[in-house]
């Protein structure tokens, strides 16, 4: 019987060191880390996963195993498969949100972790109920067009606009975003949307493990949000880097850089 994930990743650096892993956004891939992990391949040995519904991962089985609990599960049992007892871990945005929820879960697997653009979830049944009914309009769209016209739609949203600034790198980000399979993304919108996923406002007490929340200056939504993270959180610190929006290793990569290595390396 087939394993319910086939994880496709890609690994650079001495297995000697500090596993570093990284988990991207919806409609990512492990390679929209390869700037990033060039930068900490010296002194990590980074590994990028291809989350479920994204890029060549493979996911077996039902529905289920979308869902974040399974793919957190997943992700401990990917580890133990690379025989790592800890690693430190870096996400943005929906990657965020999982990295959180593994410092939830499983704090006694990780050192130290770095949360990008992302929110514990939706505080009230309301919120999360609205937010499933829009991630199924979202979804509904993507089944219904070409992948084309939703990754325009998608990019055109205010959240992304810091990102068009260099048409070029832009222009490659769209273009790698093709690549992605409508089926998949469908499922992971349905299934690991911010109204899908557990909330975890509540639980934020639980986290033992150093926590840097990074967002861009121009995010106004994950500023206040980030402030209210830190405020809950005592593991936690907020850090606003200038020049950039919501995709923030994108938009000010050498600042992201530099303040991920500060708190990689900061004593606790």
């Amino acid at each position: 019987m087939n394993a319910p994930y086939q994880f496709n990743y890609t690994q650079h650096g001495d297995k000697e060191k500090t596993a570093l892993v990284f988990l991207h956004g919806f409609m990512g891939r492990a390679a929209d880390w390869a700037d990033i992990v060039t930068s900490f391949s010296d002194e990590y040995l980074c590994i990028a996963v291809d989350l479920p519904g994204h890029g060549k991962t493979v996911v077996n089985g039902g529905t289920e195993n979308y869902k974040m609990e399974n793919c957190a599960a997943r992700l401990i049992r990917f580890m133990d498969e690379l025989k790592l007892s800890k690693c430190d871990l870096v996400g943005y945005s929906m990657g965020g949100r999982l990295a959180l929820y593994l410092a939830v879960h499983f704090p006694e697997r990780l050192g130290k972790v770095v949360i990008e653009s992302a929110s514990p979830g939706l505080k009230t049944e309301q919120e999360r109920q609205v937010r499933i009914a829009h991630d199924e309009k979202l979804a509904h769209s993507l089944d219904a067009n070409p992948l084309e016209q939703f990754l325009t739609q998608w990019y055109d949203q205010p959240l992304f606009a810091s990102l068009k600034k260099d048409r070029e790198r832009f222009r490659k980000l769209y273009e790698s975003r093709l690549d992605n399979d409508k089926v998949g993304l469908s499922l992971s919108l349905r299934m690991m949307g911010s109204g899908a996923q557990p909330s975890l406002w509540g639980e934020l007490y639980k986290v033992k493990v150093p926590v840097l929340l990074i967002v861009g200056e121009k995010d106004d939504k994950f500023q206040k949000i980030g402030w209210e993270m830190a405020a809950k959180c005592k593991m936690a610190s907020l850090c606003v880097i200038s020049d950039a929006g919501h995709n923030v290793h994108f938009d000010n990569s050498e600042e992201y850089i530099r303040q991920v290595r500060l708190f990689l390396k900061e004593q606790r």
